[in-house]
């Protein structure tokens, strides 16, 4: 049995400690906001926060978390960055298919956290990697911006 630190409450996950973090969030406490997209840390779409950082949870086993602190997409907006960010992405309409979505706004929500302010380089830096299908890239950094200027 692994305890996580999810989302500020204590979970037991009865999994390997080889188990991908994805996979345990997803199949086995039914947190599904984090999606699975490549499951080789290339796409986003399973981004999540291991204290404070933007992480990939395809490729980070179990065993790597530790006691550290798991956030997801189901409980970013209870932070400030998290909520001006989710604020910015409706106020835009960032979201068209919205499967990439929960990983944006995880990888923004880093950024905005760390960089109240951030440059057109520290958006890229941050999102390299959030790959969109539907091309809302434009979206996402005005989304970025205007979350910066409401924070």
């Amino acid at each position: 049995m692994i305890t996580l630190n999810l989302n500020g409450q204590p979970h037991d996950v009865d999994a390997t400690p080889d188990m991908p973090l994805l996979w345990a969030l997803r199949d086995v406490l039914g947190m599904t906001g984090t999606k699975f997209g490549c499951g080789i840390a290339q796409c986003g779409a399973c981004t999540v926060h291991l204290d404070g950082e933007a992480v990939r949870s395809c490729v980070l086993p179990l065993s790597a978390v530790g006691a550290r602190k798991v956030v997801t997409i189901e409980a970013v907006g209870a932070t400030p960055a998290g909520q001006k960010i989710q604020q910015a992405w409706s106020a835009l309409d960032v979201v068209q298919c919205g499967y990439c979505q929960s990983g944006q706004v995880m990888a923004a929500t880093a950024l905005l956290a760390k960089t109240s302010n951030p440059s057109d380089a520290d958006i890229d830096a941050a999102m390299a990697g959030n790959i969109c299908r539907c091309g809302t890239y434009v979206r996402i950094r005005a989304a970025i911006k205007h979350a910066a200027k409401e924070a």
